[in-house]
């Protein structure tokens, strides 16, 4: 009888290859049907070294995690075992949790394949290994393999970080969170490959270290979910299916352990994705570019662009014509896997004149009529594509540009009826609204200061809104309210709240409170927070520093911005609005590639939801950020920090500098000073100043960055750019970069006893 020969490699990869292509094929075609556990992965059992599948405990304590591939290395769970029997791997908790692999895992490796299924945690914090094989000394790796999700990368190394040989993509970025990935390493020779999801996404071939080297092949520190350094973060989120080859798997091979977790991330991204009601479409959709569930690319197409673009731009039929139809096409991708999700739309035909004003009117909004407290924002362009005039029956109180001279204190509110009158073609309909206008707020002496600041992003909450309370009239000393915890957090946005600044509006009794939308902890890629960061900020509204309105993320930069940081304002009586400055990055490409820096930005408003179109207010050649003023004999007063490199050509960078101006809106202001704080800090950023409720003084607050948080500056002559280090000052614990605002005898009484009865 003739013995049936053992097929090739390369045969192997074949039938591997025809297996994927038929799933993607058929997964295309029929589109997933809904959400389905990840399949168990073809067998791929050549070189297989190691496999944990971590599916369900082992042992009588759940603590020992059993070696699937017959060699014997079981490894072993330290700390708070969160296993799943439903496919989910095991759960890491990012406190005490890791597994200890046998030493010397990598001992005469010249080859090597890494790979896992992983989710990291939206909560993960940086720096972390997903893995770390090698030896650690001291405090630092010595001879090491890992991958991280932050920056995304595979690094082999023969002593410390120094000595790293990495291979990443480029540009770098992050591993996505909250959903299933496939990841894998491959190296043989001086090549190694990494992978997500099956698909290449980079590749070094000038590696001179072999995972082998390593040690000489001795490795006492191998684990998953814990580096070689003693000090970087554990690992949170949840592993399966983790495996060493002991050589480099080729590309089909990889695709093929990738494929349950890129069919499951289709199928799950499918079954969730909506457009909501298409029935009656009349605005723009809003088409997501990633699913929330599996982590799937989207792109869409349109069988009527005209109708329905594949952006989501609706255009609607002329009146008296018949309704649009399109169909929207979502093709999801992940990997090599692909599904198609169809939505058929309905786009009503356009209002005649007559209805379009009509229906115009109704839509309108003004902002705050029921309290009017400051000049009002008065659209000019309404729905449909109409025109808005407006009357006011009281132009002395309210004016028909909105600008509002509120009844003196003692003389009572008043109403003001508001006439709209909206016209498209030779149609027109009015509206009346009534504005409630209540009279000025008595003056009230000032009886000491509100801080309100971040602490850091070194803590989960560290970045959200911490208030301090001065101990009276002495803005050195103070006292932490609502117990040193967040008195606003976000739930919006990046989650993250920095910077904060309040101002009083020019009546006296309203405030705005304004943040930068960002969050670092957990996350740690400063880079890809100037690329693909916020373009809004953060908005409250108060009438007593106790009670703020619902958190409202407002846009503000331009599609060029990669961020939009550190936000303020300033009151100009000139133009009745207020001023709002940011620091943003602004790039050439839609992709936000290659280098630029930061400017300081501009945008005007009345009432912190409509804004002017941004303009670059400041712009040096090189990063300047972290802008602040204050007003005093017609000067305005400019605090920025120079974010330049520290060289010997540029001494006073990484530190602040001063100008000043008539005109706060002034594209060229006048030198005062630079290096403010050199000599008494490491470095200086996030300036606030503010005058001495008491004296003629002023104190500018610096923010010792990666050191002491802020430290305290006096000066009794604004414009000398002189700054005289405070002493035996007490501020709150860790306070950075934030607001001091002069309050009155009543407001801080009443901060008092709503935070520290």
């Amino acid at each position: 009888m003739q013995l049936a020969r053992p097929h090739s490699r390369a045969q192997r990869w074949a039938g591997h290859l025809a297996a994927l292509t038929a799933a993607s094929v058929l997964l295309s075609a029929a589109g997933p049907a809904g959400p389905a556990h990840a399949a168990e992965p073809a067998g791929i059992t050549e070189g297989l070294a190691l496999r944990y599948k971590l599916d369900a405990p082992s042992g009588t304590a759940g603590t020992t995690v059993p070696d699937a591939s017959g060699n014997g290395r079981d490894g072993a769970v330290n700390g708070a075992a969160a296993w799943s029997t439903t496919g989910e791997g095991l759960g890491f908790n990012g406190s005490d949790t890791f597994v200890e692999v046998p030493d010397n895992i990598l001992s005469g490796m010249a080859a090597i394949t890494v790979s896992m299924d992983v989710r990291i945690d939206a909560a993960q914090a940086t720096p972390y290994f997903l893995y770390g094989f090698g030896n650690t000394s001291g405090t630092a790796g010595n001879g090491y393999l890992f991958t991280t999700g932050n920056t995304f990368r595979t690094s082999l190394a023969s002593g410390n970080w120094s000595t790293e040989q990495t291979t990443q993509p480029s540009p770098g970025r992050t591993l996505t969170r909250s959903v299933w990935k496939h990841v894998a390493y491959a190296q043989t020779g001086s090549t190694g490959v990494l992978y997500e999801d099956g698909v290449e996404v980079a590749r070094n071939t000038a590696l001179t270290l072999t995972p082998g080297s390593i040690g000489s092949g001795i490795t006492t520190a191998n684990h998953i979910g814990k580096s070689v350094y003693p000090g970087d973060k554990l690992f949170k989120g949840r592993i399966r299916d983790f495996r060493v080859y002991d050589r480099a798997l080729a590309g089909p091979e990889v695709e093929q352990l990738a494929l349950p977790v890129a069919t499951k991330g289709v199928a799950d991204d499918k079954a969730a994705l909506t457009l909501g009601d298409t029935g009656a479409v009349v605005a723009d959709l809003t088409l997501p570019s990633s699913g929330t569930a599996g982590g799937s690319t989207i792109t869409w197409a349109s069988d009527a662009p005209s109708v329905v673009s594949a952006t989501g731009a609706v255009r609607r039929p002329a009146a008296g014509e018949p309704a649009g139809r399109a169909r929207l096409t979502a093709t999801l991708r992940k990997g090599t896997v692909s599904g198609t999700k169809s939505f058929d739309i309905t786009v009503p035909a356009a209002f005649d004149d007559a209805t379009a004003t009509e229906e115009a009117a109704k839509a309108l909004t003004v902002h705050d009529l029921d309290d009017v407290r400051g000049n009002l924002t008065l659209p000019t362009n309404g729905s449909y594509g109409t025109h808005v005039t407006w009357s006011s029956a009281k132009p002395a109180v309210v004016s028909a540009d909105g600008l509002v001279h509120r009844p003196a204190h003692g003389a009572g509110g008043t109403t003001v009826e508001l006439t709209a009158t909206v016209t498209r073609g030779g149609a027109r309909t009015t509206r009346v609204l009534t504005a409630q206008v209540p009279e000025l707020p008595a003056r009230e002496p000032l009886k000491g200061y509100m801080f309100s600041y971040f602490t850091g992003e070194g803590t989960a909450d560290g970045e959200q809104l911490y208030t301090a309370l001065s101990k009276g009239n002495d803005p050195l000393h103070w006292r932490e309210l609502n117990d040193g915890k967040p008195v606003l957090t976000s739930t919006l946005g990046e989650k993250g709240l920095r910077d904060p600044f309040i101002i009083r509006s020019p009546e006296g009794d309203k405030f705005y409170q304004i943040a930068t939308d960002l969050r670092i902890y957990g996350n740690g890629n400063w880079d890809a927070a100037q690329r693909t960061g916020s373009k809004s900020i953060m908005v409250w509204e108060s009438t007593d520093l106790i009670h703020w309105t619902d958190q409202r993320l407002v846009r503000v930069s331009p599609d060029a911005a990669g961020n939009t940081w550190a936000p303020e304002a300033f009151y100009d009586e000139k133009l009745g609005s207020y001023v709002v400055f940011w620091a943003s990055k602004l790039y050439a490409d839609a992709e936000h590639s290659g280098s630029t820096y930061n400017r300081m930005m501009y945008a005007t408003t009345r009432d912190f939801r409509t804004f002017s179109e941004p303009k670059v207010w400041i712009d040096r050649g090189y990063s300047v950020i972290d802008s602040t003023l204050i007003q005093h004999d017609g000067q305005y007063h400019r605090f920025s920090k120079d974010e330049r490199n520290n060289t010997s050509s540029t001494p006073y960078s990484k530190f602040v500098f001063a100008e000043k101006s008539d005109s706060i809106l002034g594209l060229s202001y006048d030198f005062v000073a630079e290096g403010i704080g050199k000599g008494a800090m490491s470095a200086a950023e996030g300036p606030l100043v503010f005058k001495s409720n008491t004296e003629e003084k002023w104190y500018l607050f610096l923010d010792e960055f990666g050191g002491r948080g802020y430290l305290p500056f006096e000066s009794t002559n604004l414009a000398s750019g002189v700054w005289t280090p405070s002493t035996g000052y007490d501020l709150p614990a860790g306070p950075r970069h934030g607001t001091v605002l002069p309050v009155t005898r009543s407001e801080y009484d009443r901060l008092l006893r709503a935070y520290q009865p």
